[in-house]
């Protein structure tokens, strides 16, 4: 269905792909792996015939239709979020935004002169909206746009007014509502919340069209797919089954591969000695001559190259008292919207609390509240004694001087530390040699808050806040993080949709649902063997 065969492709001096070659049928799902800058992106956009390989071939079935996500979202404005997710299936959605003018006009006093011309005009559109079953198609994308929680008010709003990560859904629902026989889809799981996460699960597990994607989210990866195609040193290697058969099969390769190499490293350094030892006497010229030859022949077996990964150690933070937070009947609205009314919530030393809730539960305004960048109405939050609080929100990224380079700006949040001990933090955070000479305005999303979360660990605060820390990690990262934080002595309160980092981490949960709020002793895999669901609102089994 789509084949890659002998692909080659160059950018610039790098080298992306020598004589690579996959195949996806109609049917698989399929991860795409690699480390960052490996080439993923190039993959999608040479399927899609935006970028031409080198070399090789790129066959795709007649007539196969491919829709590719991507993070670049388009310019969208000027129509509601139902008419720009139409608006990928083709004139159907020109229809609708018509209809709703002409509706709109046959109520307008100013135009009801020329009512008859438009109550004509409007059945001529019906007719040929029903005939393109334009009616089940609303219906469609209005279920695709729940799926990913958009409120009735958000779904018919201005595209144009919505944040990024809002837009970004909207490019996604696009792609779902076409059903094509292919999806192309790069990193679906970002900006989204853990309930729309859950619902994108189910609905590419019913798909039955080729999948192919990348995802840093492991669990929302390993749940959809049953093949893997990694891209390795410019090639393509394939596995059948799902990350954690992949993770065994590669170790299992690496180890053999290892093993080859040290296997051949000490004959080659028996043969050199035999050489070196007899290559001045005479007698033992045609042995040397045929043992010199045999060495040129040999293929030299590579070693394994060894991926990257850095830990990082925490520092001991200062303890601080046994009450860290305590809210006492907060009220909090913004408008007639009540987010809370009388909560009381009381956070312990070392208790480790994850908030769950649907989107606009409140989930970001409570750790706003604990982080005072927000007030409550009425009540009160106390901070406890000898608390020091790490807060990382997704605007923390903005507050970065774009001027600075990486190391300038740990070296201006700490000027005692030293270079050697800022060179190895940064690495620890996946900047490594040169990288740390890069100006923080050409950061990615990830960078910027690998950067943000590398200030806020060096000298550990008691008490950390998180929303997202997860967004934009990768896989790698996020292992890392997850294997730092484990070890953390302190108290934690945090937000998250990546169910890997909920599980490893929390052993508190504060649900907030319409219904009120529930605290649960235990952590995430305990509330979801408790509850029967995976987040707040959705039904038993996901």
């Amino acid at each position: 269905m789509i084949r890659l065969d002998n692909i080659s492709k160059q950018n610039g001096h790098q080298i992306l792909f020598i004589d690579a070659s996959m195949t996806i049928q109609k049917g698989e799902k399929v991860g795409l792996v690699g480390p960052n800058g490996a080439g993923k992106t190039t993959l999608f956009r040479m399927i899609t015939g935006q970028e031409q390989p080198d070399d090789g071939q790129v066959g795709i079935d007649a007539g196969m239709t491919i829709g590719y996500f991507s993070q670049e979202v388009g310019e969208m404005s000027g129509q509601s979020a139902v008419a720009a997710v139409m608006d990928g299936v083709g004139p159907v959605s020109a229809l609708a935004t018509e209809m709703a003018q002409l509706e709109a006009a046959m109520v307008d006093p100013d135009q009801a002169d020329e009512l008859d011309a438009i109550i004509e005009r409007y059945g001529d559109v019906q007719a040929r909206f029903e005939e393109l079953d334009g009616y089940a198609l609303d219906a469609r994308a209005r279920e695709v746009l729940a799926g990913l929680s958009f409120s009735q008010e958000r779904m018919e709003g201005d595209v144009g007014l919505l944040s990024g990560g809002w837009k970004m859904r909207v490019a996604l629902a696009r792609i779902l509502l076409m059903r094509p026989d292919g999806m192309l889809l790069d990193e679906p799981s970002n900006h989204l919340d853990l309930e729309s996460l859950i619902w994108l699960e189910g609905f590419l597990k019913d798909y039955d069209g080729a999948l192919l994607m990348t995802s840093h989210d492991r669990a929302f990866l390993n749940r959809i797919i049953g093949k893997v195609v990694e891209i390795d040193a410019g090639t393509l290697i394939t596995y059948s089954g799902d990350l954690d058969f992949y993770d065994q099969q590669r170790a299992l390769t690496e180890k053999q591969r290892q093993a080859q190499y040290e296997r051949q490293q000490a004959m080659l350094a028996k043969e050199i000695k035999f050489i070196e030892r007899f290559k001045a006497r005479a007698s033992h010229a045609a042995q040397v001559q045929s043992r010199v030859k045999k060495l040129d022949k040999i293929e030299k077996v590579e070693a394994p190259r060894r991926r990257q990964s850095v830990e990082f150690e925490f520092r001991s933070p200062p303890r601080s008292g046994e009450d860290v937070l305590n809210l006492k009947g907060v009220h909090k609205a913004y408008g007639s919207h009540s987010i809370y009314a009388d909560l009381d919530f009381l956070v312990r030393r070392k208790e480790r609390w994850c908030v769950l809730g649907a989107n606009g539960a409140g989930k970001s305004t409570l750790l706003k509240l604990v982080a005072g960048a927000t007030q409550p109405d009425k009540g009160t939050v106390t901070v406890g004694a000898s608390v020091k609080m790490g807060y990382f929100a997704q605007h923390s990224m903005d507050l970065l001087d774009g001027e600075e380079t990486i190391f300038e700006s740990l070296d201006g949040s700490f000027p005692q530390a030293g270079q050697g001990a800022l060179r190895t933090l940064a690495g620890c955070f996946g900047f490594s040699g040169d990288d740390v000479e890069k100006p923080c305005r050409v950061l990615s999303g990830g960078e910027k808050a690998r950067l943000v979360m590398a200030k806020m660990l060096f000298d550990p605060p008691n008490l950390l806040v998180l929303d997202e820390p997860t967004n934009h990690l990768d896989m790698v990262t996020k292992e890392m993080l997850v294997a730092a934080l484990a070890d953390f002595e302190g108290t934690m309160l945090f937000v998250s949709h990546d169910r890997h980092f909920l599980a490893a981490l929390s052993n508190r949960v504060l649900e907030l649902t319409p219904e009120g709020v529930h605290q649960y002793g235990g952590g995430y895999t305990e509330y979801v063997a408790r509850t029967g669901q995976e987040a707040p609102g959705l039904h038993p089994g996901g």
